[in-house]
């Protein structure tokens, strides 16, 4: 069985989430608590308004709860300014969604390039680590290629490779292969579990696909709010 390391990558404690809806508190989050190892490769899985890709948002930065803390590497970043935050989620967190987002009129490897750009650094320093990551998402020889010219399966490793970068600790991923055929999926999450097991990068991923989620170490079930 696979060890994990003894310090927590990432930590919710007593996570709430109320959105007003016409005048009405709708409570999305109720109180989730959880701790994701460093190195584990974790599935959130539930039904659609579940919660589940409120709390990966939640956990990465990318949304504040009503009540309760999440922590990265043991610090509250709930406590965090917008640009201290920002710089957290360019340093520390890479985030991979079922919808690319990549600039049509860049080529592969300016859009992975492109959070390094954004971050202030110099492209020349990265060079190695950039053909290092192509080689590893199978894209060295569409480094010059738009998205236009991709497939699906292309696109989406490219976004994955974009996250991984700046080399990241945690890696979220909001439904990775929700916008992919089943053999073009299938084969999105053999590299998300090669680079969990080679480089120990820890994976938090929402899906809602069962085979999906097997390939994750382990399955958290949101329902109606609270972990199931």
């Amino acid at each position: 069985m696979k060890e994990y390391g003894s310090i927590a990558a990432v930590e919710g404690r007593n996570i709430t989430k109320d959105f007003m809806v016409g005048g009405t508190v709708s409570k999305v989050l109720k109180g989730i608590s959880l701790k994701v190892m460093q190195g584990e490769f974790v599935s959130v899985m539930g039904q659609s308004g579940s919660g589940k890709s409120t709390l990966l948002y939640i956990l990465g930065g990318l949304d504040t709860p009503t009540e309760g803390s999440v922590y990265i590497d043991g610090t509250d970043i709930c406590s965090f300014d917008d640009a201290k935050m920002s710089r957290i989620r360019r340093q520390k967190i890479g985030f991979v969604f079922q919808f690319y987002n990549l600039i049509p009129n860049l080529n592969v490897e300016e859009n992975i390039m492109l959070p390094l750009l954004l971050d202030g650094k110099k492209i020349r320093d990265y060079r190695g680590q950039l053909d290092h990551i192509l080689d590893v998402v199978g894209l060295s020889d569409r480094r010059k290629h738009t998205p236009r010219q991709l497939s699906g399966g292309q696109q989406q490793r490219t976004a994955i490779a974009r996250a991984l970068i700046g080399s990241p600790d945690i890696l979220f991923a909001d439904e990775p292969t929700g916008n992919l055929d089943s053999r073009t999926g299938g084969g999105i999450m053999r590299l998300l579990e090669d680079i969990n097991r080679d480089s120990g990068q820890t994976i938090i991923m929402v899906t809602h696909s069962q085979e999906a989620a097997e390939s994750s170490s382990r399955i958290i079930t949101v329902r109606d709010g609270v972990l199931a």
